[in-house]
């Protein structure tokens, strides 16, 4: 009998703090959500006038955006080395993340607390050429005029900020394992199966839409894809199609199909 009063205890216990943590996660929830409220609109505006992709998504999926990108924002530390700190720069950034995780339940990428915003390209270790950004153990690096150049160029295949933040999700995914989606780590595995041999192809000489960076190493590949899929979703679709169908799946979301919609919802208007 006193086991079974000891482990009832024990069991009320549980779940008088479990219902406590569940009231403080709908608080903190609630008002984060009230204090989204009071800036969606001057996120909308920065995100809008910079993202295409933005432009081309429904309502609903808009709101998703934006309130991801604010939650994404608060969760990281910026810091701004040889460059003036601008209001647009976080937000920016934040959106960019949220828009490569659109699809997936996890998105803070949350081991990563520290994004470095540096002025221009930069050397990193001892490599010679230098760089346009890069991911490691100690936070996320971006060249601000490098990522300008990736957003408003959006169809050059060349986007450092989903570029590194593709690193980022398969870092926290794979390397620390701090933050794994269901989805796209189930999906990740068929995802190789069609990308592994075409990229075994490209390093043995294959021309591709991809470039010849992505048959640096399967971490690159994988990061390229990923500026493909959003910069050239129709001649992905096109010219790897096996590749993008797995892309699709793997990120949960479909830049074509988001371009046809805002095509029909023109037309219908």
């Amino acid at each position: 009998m006193e086991i079974l009063y000891i482990l009832g205890t024990v069991l009320l216990i549980i779940l008088f703090f479990g219902a406590v943590q569940s009231r403080y996660e709908k608080f903190i929830f609630y008002h984060r959500k009230k204090g989204f409220a009071q800036h969606e609109a001057y996120y909308r505006t920065i995100i809008s006038q910079n993202i295409p992709y933005f432009n081309r998504l429904s309502s609903d999926e808009q709101h998703k955006m934006l309130f991801r990108t604010y939650l994404f924002r608060r969760s990281k530390k910026f810091h701004y080395v040889g460059i003036d700190k601008r209001e647009d720069m976080p937000i920016l950034i934040s959106a960019v993340a949220t828009q490569l995780t659109l699809g997936l339940q996890k998105f803070s990428l949350n081991y990563f607390h520290d994004i470095y915003v540096l002025q221009h390209d930069y050397h990193y270790g001892y490599y010679s050429l230098p760089f346009m950004g890069h991911v490691d153990s100690t936070g996320i690096y971006l060249s601000w005029d490098d990522f300008l150049h990736g957003l408003h160029n959006a169809q050059d295949n060349s986007n450092v900020g989903l570029h590194e933040m593709a690193h980022a999700l398969a870092y926290v995914n794979f390397i620390t394992r701090t933050e794994e989606d269901k989805i796209f780590k189930k999906e990740f595995k068929n995802f190789s199966k069609v990308a592994r041999p075409v990229f075994q192809e490209m390093q043995k000489g294959r021309k591709t839409l991809l470039g010849d960076y992505a048959a640096t190493n399967y971490h690159e590949f994988w990061a390229v894809s990923v500026e493909t899929f959003f910069e050239s979703p129709m001649r992905m679709l096109n010219e790897l199609p096996d590749l993008y169908n797995a892309m699709v799946k793997v990120l949960n979301q479909d830049p074509n199909s988001v371009i046809m919609g805002q095509y029909y919802n023109k037309y219908l208007a």
